[in-house]
């Protein structure tokens, strides 16, 4: 890609435009990570841009980005601007065509405004990038107000930014970043769900909720999770502390690489802890009766708030709804631990039980025994092909309906249980134990 890339520059400058890398690419390339893309800032005009490269894209004309295509590769190119006024708390009103210098100005963190000439091979630096990309330090490029003024979304870049590079927030940077954290309720839920996602799974996840936390725009992202400090639990099952602290203690033993869904599971599995608390009067003993289906509840409202799509909302509901079957686990009978390890979500259902023991009282053993029932029923289908179906009911006189329903159920719990093996004997097993 980079090859395409410097093709699209050299073009440009064999007719007379100043063209160079810019942004995120330069960025990663001087941190020694592979750039996922390629953007190209140039003198030349969007207009003059197309003109060059047929076939090109008209994305962003009124701020001078065009999209070249070259060897399979999307190239995006911006005319050097400066912006107008940002009345929208997200977009320029106005945009100028300008120098590279008057371009780096007006980016958002001194590290992304930061040029590359591939062709000479040499860094062209107008606002001390470098010097912070030594130093490790996220810095906002000239008044840090007023640039999370201009996009409020770049509060959480801010946040992101120093989550997945592991940088610190310069201090000036920082004390906007929480002076300005309640605007972050103006940006539209997409926007927002889409750096959550950044941060959340990244590897450094933790440092990325802490920040979230002190900064104080978590109470304008996930406020639901604040309200969870200070709801104590009942100390011998979670030594460890309160609800919240349980919480970030989970998200500290993730593994590196997550899915989505079991991240946000662990996120909001205790979610409605504080609503179903409850003490009991003649033992003192806390308890939460019902906050694994209320939490459910709450999570999709969450998620759906946040314009997660339903295959995240649906998997990350159904383990926080099931997230304390675990403890019942040694009493169920084969046919139920089978139809529950059937479900699509098994594997983060596990992986969340796993954080939520380790994060409480380090109790694993009912997690090492799903894993011995996973390798006794390995050796064939969990839910293999049924031995009867309604038809056959029908045949021996069966009405269609609900008893039907839950007689085929119970027939095929009989099957999981090892219990019937054949068809015959599925309809011996029926005639012998229900009724129509």
């Amino acid at each position: 890609m980079l090859q395409a890339a410097t093709h699209v520059i050299r073009t440009l400058r064999d007719h007379g435009h100043q063209a160079l890398l810019a942004g995120g690419c330069v960025r990663d390339f001087l941190l020694g990570k592979d750039p996922k893309d390629y953007d190209v800032a140039t003198s030349a005009t969007p207009q003059q841009v197309i003109a060059l490269f047929p076939g090109a894209l008209t994305v962003g004309a009124h701020f001078g980005v065009v999209i070249v295509k070259r060897d399979g590769h999307q190239i995006e190119v911006a005319t050097f601007r400066t912006d107008g006024s940002y009345k929208d708390g997200r977009r320029p009103e106005s945009v100028t065509f300008a120098t590279a210098e008057e371009d780096a100005q007006r980016r958002d963190f001194t590290i992304n405004g930061l040029f590359r000439d591939p062709v000479e091979d040499r860094i062209i630096d107008y606002v001390d990038g470098q010097k912070d990309l030594d130093a490790r330090l996220l810095r906002a490029i000239g008044d840090p107000s007023r640039r999370f003024a201009e996009d409020r979304l770049r509060l959480l870049r801010a946040i992101r930014f120093a989550t997945v590079l592991d940088f610190e927030i310069e201090p000036a940077t920082w004390q906007a970043v929480c002076d300005h954290a309640q605007a972050i309720t103006t940006v539209s839920a997409e926007r927002i769900r889409d750096e959550l996602v950044k941060i959340f799974l990244h590897p450094n996840r933790l440092r990325g909720f802490d920040l979230l936390v002190d900064s104080g725009l978590m109470q304008g992202v996930l406020p639901e999770i604040l309200v969870l400090k200070g709801v104590e639990q009942p100390p011998q099952w979670h030594p460890e502390g309160d609800v919240f602290i349980h919480t970030r203690l989970m998200l500290s033993l993730l593994p590196e690489q997550v899915s989505l869904p079991l991240v946000l599971s662990v996120l909001l599995h205790d979610i409605a802890k504080p609503a179903t608390f409850t003490v009991d009067e003649g033992t003192g003993r806390i308890r939460f009766n019902g906050h694994d289906k209320l939490g459910a509840e709450m999570t999709g409202d969450i998620l759906r708030r946040l314009k997660f799509p339903n295959d995240v909302i649906e998997p990350t509901q159904v383990a926080v709804e099931h997230h304390m079957a675990f403890k019942d686990v040694k009493k169920m009978r084969n046919s139920t631990l089978k139809r529950m390890m059937a479900r699509p979500t098994w594997e983060d259902e596990m992986a969340l039980h796993r954080v939520d023991c380790l994060g409480s009282n380090g109790l694993l053993d009912n997690y090492e025994f799903m894993k011995e029932k996973a390798e006794e029923f390995s050796q064939a289908p969990l839910i293999p092909q049924t031995l009867i179906n309604g038809r056959d009911l029908i045949d021996l006189g069966w009405q269609p309906g609900k008893v039907m329903g839950a007689a085929l159920i119970a027939v095929q719990n009989a099957q999981l249980e090892g219990l019937v093996t054949t068809r015959e004997e599925a309809l011996a097993w029926i005639q012998a134990n229900c009724s129509p």
